[in-house]
Order: structure tokens, then sequence, then C-alpha cells
């Protein structure tokens, strides 16, 4: 027999994804009962009950969230009467008025949209964007300062400002007005503002709650333009902005976020914006036909345009959540990572279609430079933890990553990649100078960035943020002292089953049900993204029957499903798995459907997002049955096979009646094929010939398994 481990001998592979399968709870007799009660599919209702509704009350509030009276939010927002009464008073006297934003999607359409709409409504009013790379997140002495000398009377700032507490008061000394709005988390001390609207401050009950930093500044200019009757021509443009900024953040599409995004997602491929229509084109973006509705404001009874919304449009388009978040959002972030923001403020506020289409092919340029600069910086990323910190990953629970000459305006992205990647927490920095480090973070659902952060408040320069990333700075001597601190603020809160990437799975769908119509039925769920994600379905024990590396990195696959002697195929597509090809030849897939239009024809595909090997395989490597050898035949032929204990994991062994022996190990394509160690040669254990012969041995060890 060959008496030493596969990996011995064989070219090390990347295992398969490490993740947890979460498979909600199937409830068939609930789900078809809430399904008659509501009139939608089935698998409709399963998908909803395993996002919490129960009830057809709160069924109809999710598919038709157009039928939920919403309160003022006059009524949730405690400040925002003194904030529109700042506003107002200012457009009277013509007082200027300063926007200070941020830089990425989120700030930089909050920025927009309140430009427009001030200067619609016929205030005084500019703006300034902090530079990402010379002063980081957030307000700042200087532009306050900056401000006071240029006559500002009121300072607005919109996706920052919760945690500025000294250049807010700082404003207050020189007599400068302050309303702060902002969504981040709250810190332990408000600045002085005369006023604060951000939703972390409302009742957790609120439909307001979820508002990103572009839906408090939506609430404020719509609650404005209603109190002065000023309305007409204004909300659409508005609802854009709202929409483009509310998906690239990556805003809950929940609450209000579910009744605007879905109105402003029909809206946008007809929007009047210059940038919007310059945007769509150049990002490739194609409006699908689909149910529509009008646009709307921000209040309850006030609202503009909401009854009208049930009405059908002709010829309906609307967008699709991915449409942003992979196409429009990229493009307008990218500005803000390296480039200069008033770019996009530009493109989002000209009324000039050869301007905006101009700002429109800048932004792709900068996202194409932005895209090669991430996968630099990845892979100089992974090879730095392989070397040094894979080892103690278990140990640490967290990642902190610090590198010279990274941009900093990308290493957010990578930090995100890194998550997805280890599955742990990953804080990820670069200096400024010798002196000083900035970086970003991104989280798992068990570790919450801010309070991390604030665990380490002493050691840090500025930081903010919320549950799932953050931004921070801090002197480079304190690196040491902040990674101790951060591990065990890692150790407190994470469990080792919680390092691997939390892979939430809807229900389980044989091939053969995978169609058009089950497609259809899923836009019930549309608009999807966070804290309403795109549905994902798995399959057990599928066949692998084609795969090949396409693009950068992405693998490209049929597989196949055998149902009653019939088989099913569907081609299949796994984004950036590149590390994990090729593929065992037979696995558990779990997955996103997606629509694949070429020449003109329409199919449902898979979007991978998860592989395992198939539970039985799984189970007997784990614990194999004893005795854990048998004999069984194939193809006329008689073999025995068996599990065996080989370094650390247990081995499947085939051997023939002339002593050739197969040797696998679980997640290794590559096997050994010989009489002993020594002279064995490494095979491809995904050929049709080998693999079959291992599906009739593990066949025969479940027959033995059974019979114990």
């Amino acid at each position: 027999m060959l008496d030493r481990p596969v990996s011995e001998l064989s070219k090390p592979r990347r295992r398969l994804p490490d993740q947890r399968w979460q498979i909600y709870p199937q409830k068939p007799e609930f789900a078809q009962n809430l399904a008659a009660l509501t009139n939608i599919s089935p698998i409709v209702s399963q998908l909803l009950i395993n996002r919490g509704m129960e009830t057809p009350e709160q069924v109809q509030a999710f598919l038709n969230p157009e039928s939920l009276v919403l309160p003022s939010p006059l009524e949730d927002f405690p400040d925002l009467a003194i904030s529109l009464e700042l506003l107002q008073n200012a457009i009277a006297s013509q007082t200027k008025i300063a926007i200070c934003g941020d830089y990425d999607a989120d700030g930089m359409t909050s920025t927009a949209l309140l430009l427009r709409s001030l200067r619609t409504l016929g205030a005084q009013v500019d703006y300034a964007i902090p530079s990402r790379m010379h002063e980081g997140y957030g307000i700042n002495k200087r532009i306050v300062e900056e401000f006071h000398s240029e006559g500002v009377g009121l300072i607005l700032t919109v996706d920052n400002g919760i945690s500025a507490f000294e250049p807010v008061a700082r404003a207050r000394e020189l007599g400068v007005a302050v309303i702060i709005t902002d969504h981040h988390d709250i810190p332990q001390k408000l600045p002085p503002a005369n006023a604060i609207l951000n939703p972390k401050l409302i009742a957790e009950s609120s439909p307001y709650r979820g508002v990103a930093g572009v839906g408090v500044a939506y609430i404020l200019a719509v609650s404005l333009a209603q109190q002065l009757g000023e309305t007409k021509g204004l909300i659409q443009p508005m609802l854009a902005l709202f929409t483009l900024g509310t998906i690239a953040d990556l805003a809950p599409l929940t609450g209000v976020n579910r009744r605007w995004v879905k109105r402003g997602l029909q809206h946008l491929p007809k929007s009047n914006l210059a940038g919007v229509q310059a945007l769509i084109q150049v990002g490739g973006v194609q409006a699908r036909g689909e149910g529509a509705g009008g646009a709307g404001g921000a209040g309850g009874a006030g609202e503009q345009g909401s009854r009208g919304a049930e009405k059908k449009i002709t010829n309906p388009k609307s967008l699709k959540p991915e449409d942003i978040g992979f196409r429009l959002g990229p493009r307008i972030n990218a500005i803000g990572r390296i480039g200069n923001p008033q770019t996009v403020i530009e493109l989002l506020t000209t009324d000039d279609m050869g301007v905006a289409l101009e700002l429109a092919m800048r932004c792709e340029q900068i996202n194409a430079s932005r895209q090669e600069m991430c996968q630099q910086i990845e892979q100089e990323a992974i090879a730095y933890v392989e070397a040094e910190f894979v080892a103690s990953l278990q140990k640490d629970r967290v990642l902190i990553v610090v590198q010279p000459n990274w941009h900093h305006g990308v290493i957010g992205i990578v930090a995100s990649r890194l998550v997805e990647r280890y599955g742990v927490p990953v804080f990820i920095g670069t200096y400024e100078d010798e002196g000083h480090i900035r970086g970003s973070a991104r989280s798992i659902p068990e570790f919450h960035v801010f309070e991390a952060l604030e665990y380490c408040h002493d050691l840090l320069g500025k930081f903010g943020g919320h549950k799932a990333a953050g931004g921070f700075s801090l002197p480079a001597e304190n690196l040491q002292m902040v990674r101790s601190r951060l591990i065990e603020f890692a150790n407190q809160c994470l469990e080792p089953q919680h390092l691997k990437p939390l892979l939430k799975i809807d229900a389980e769908v044989n091939l053969n049900h995978i169609n058009q119509q089950l497609y259809q039925q899923l836009y019930a769920l549309h608009p999807c993204g966070m804290d309403n994600p795109d549905p994902v379905f798995w399959t057990p024990n599928v066949q692998v029957v084609e795969q090949k590396i396409v693009g950068k990195g992405h693998i490209k696959l049929t597989i196949a499903q055998t149902i009653d002697n019939q088989e099913y195929k569907i081609k299949a597509i796994a984004w950036r798995w590149g590390d994990y090809f090729r593929l065992p030849p037979r696995v558990d897939v779990a997955y996103k459907l997606r629509e694949n239009f070429f020449n003109g024809n329409t199919s449902i595909e898979l979007e991978l997002i998860g592989v395992r090997l198939p539970i039985q395989v799984q189970q007997f490597f784990a614990s194999p049955p004893t005795p854990s050898s048998t004999t069984f035949e194939y193809n006329q032929r008689h073999y025995t096979c068996g599990f065996y204990k080989n370094g650390i994991e247990a081995e499947l062994r085939i051997k023939n009646s002339e002593g050739k022996v197969l040797a696998m190990q679980p997640g290794h394509i590559i096997g050994l094929l010989g009489t002993n160690r020594q002279n064995a040669k490494e095979v491809d254990i995904s050929q049709p010939q080998y693999d079959s012969i291992i599906q009739a041995a593990l066949q025969a060890l479940s027959v033995l398994s059974a019979d114990l």
C-alpha cells in the first residue's frame, strides 16, 4: 500500500472555499399556507419566511411598499424642524451655505443632491470635500476656518460630522451655524451642532432608521421643498441621486429605502439628469422590462406622487440594484478613491449632456486604473498574509495588514476581498509618511468594527464607521499596541467557528426546476440588496462536466444532475475563483440565479458563491466506517477500497487485482497512482476514468456503512 500522504508528493492546491453553510430550516406547510393567503408562489413564500416575514400583512407591506403609511419625518427626526428653519432663514437672507461632503459614493451623491436642490430653491450654496490623500474622512478645522473666511454663515455636513466634535465646536466659536446630516454610529460625546439629523438617533422601529447619508439628505431636501411649496421638478432628480447613493453605500433595502429605491430604479433609465444618463451609457447598462411605479417624496401624508405609484407605465423599463452596485457605483466610487471628487459633483449637477459624457468617460478611465491597482495590492497583501499571519489566524481571530506604498484610496476594497478569503475581520493600512498610518476595516457578522476602534481609541488618531466597516489613522509607533488590542477585542467576541465566511442559503433546488418561470417569480423580492439579499439556492452532489478559466481568474463551468435517469445540465460562473481551479468532479453547489443575454437569447445561469464536497463524502472522510474497507466490482473487474489515516487526514485508497493503488485526499484534485509511493505518478482524479471508479468505491463504502 502507499504509505505517505498524497500531499507530500502532489503539488498543493488551494482547498475549496472554507465556508460555513447555514441552510434555512424549510417550512413547507407554513410556506404553502402563506402562499395561498397572499397569492404568491410557495418558493417566494419560503424566501420571505427566511427574511423574517410570517404574516400576510408583513408580506403585503414587503411586496407592495407603497401600501405603507409613512409617518412624517418631522415626527421621527427631533432636529428636522430646526434644520428646516435654519435653511429657510439662510435662503431668505441669502446667507452663504456651505456643504461639507465625503469622497465615497454616498457622500458625493449626498453633496450633489443638496447642491442641486438648494440652488433650485434659491440658496447661495457651495461645497468642499476633504482630501482623501492629505486629510482623510470628515469635516476638519481647516475647512471650517476656510468657510468662515469666505463669509459662510451655515455649514451643512453630509455623510460625516457625527464624530467631529472639535471642528464643529470651532465653527460655533466663529459664529457659524452647523447642521450635521450623517448616518454613522453615535460616539460617546455628540458635537455641539445646532441640529443633528442621524437615523441612529431615532427610534429603532422607525421606517427611516436604515437610511444612508444620501437618505438623510433626501429627507431634508424634500421636506424643505415641501415647506417652501417648491416640489415641482425637484423630486425625481433627487430620487435618482438617492437611489445611486443608497445602493452604492450598501444601505439596507428595507423600510423607506426599499420603497424609494424601487421607484428610483424604475425612473433612472429615463432620468432627466445628464450625469445619470451619461453614466448609464458609459457603463453599458440596459434597462429591463419589469413592473414600474411613480416617484415620490420624503413624507407620510405629504408625500408627493406616492399614490400614483401603482399606475402601470407604458413599456416599463427598470434597472436592477446590481446595475448600480457593479456598474454605476464603482465608476463613481473610483473617483473618490483615486481621483478628484469634484469630477463626480460636476457630473451629477451639470445639465449639459456633452460635459456629462466627457466627465463620465473620465470616471470610466479612472475606474479601469482603480481595478488594476486593486488587483496588484490584493496579490501583494495575500503574499504578505500567507508569509506572516496565516498560521496564527485561528489564534488572533483578526487580520491587521500594514504595508508602505499602497494607495489608501483602494485598500478598503482589498480589505473586503481579504475578509472573503480568510473569513476574519480585516484592518488594512498604509503609511501616509514615516510617522503615520491610515487604514480601512471590513468585518464579519459577529464583529463590530466601530466598537473595536473605540476599544483602541487612546492609541488612534481619527476614526469612524459602523458595524461592518470603518476608517482610522494612528501614529506608526502604536502599530504593535493596536494589533495587540484588536486581537484582544477579537478574542472577546469571536469563537473559532466564526472564522469562516458565512453563507446563508435559502432552499434546495434541483436543476430541472431552474427555468425562466422560477426566475420571474423571484422578481417579487426585488430590489435585493443589504438586509434583503438575492436568494441563494443549493443543489447537492452535482457533476462538474466542463470547467475552464476565463478573464482575470474566473471559472466558467457546466454542471449536471441526473434525476430519474435523465441528465440536466446548466452553465455557471464562479467569479475570481481561479485559485480553486480545478474543482473536484462532484460537489454540492450554492448559487444565485442570473440572466445571460447572448445573441438575442436569454438563458438562466448559476453564479456560484459556494462549493463543498458532497455531504456523504465529507462524512466518510471525517469519520470513516468501521471496518473501513470493502470489495466491489466495476466494469467486470474486482477492487478493494478503504479509508486509511495518513498524515493529518484520512485518505481513500482503491486497489486493483494487479496491486496498483489509486490514493486521494478530500479537496485535492491530484491523486497518486502506483504500486508504492516511490514510483507513483500524479493523476488528475477529475478525469472521467478516475472519477467513475472513485464514485463506485464511495458507493460500496456507503453500502458497507448502511449495513453496519
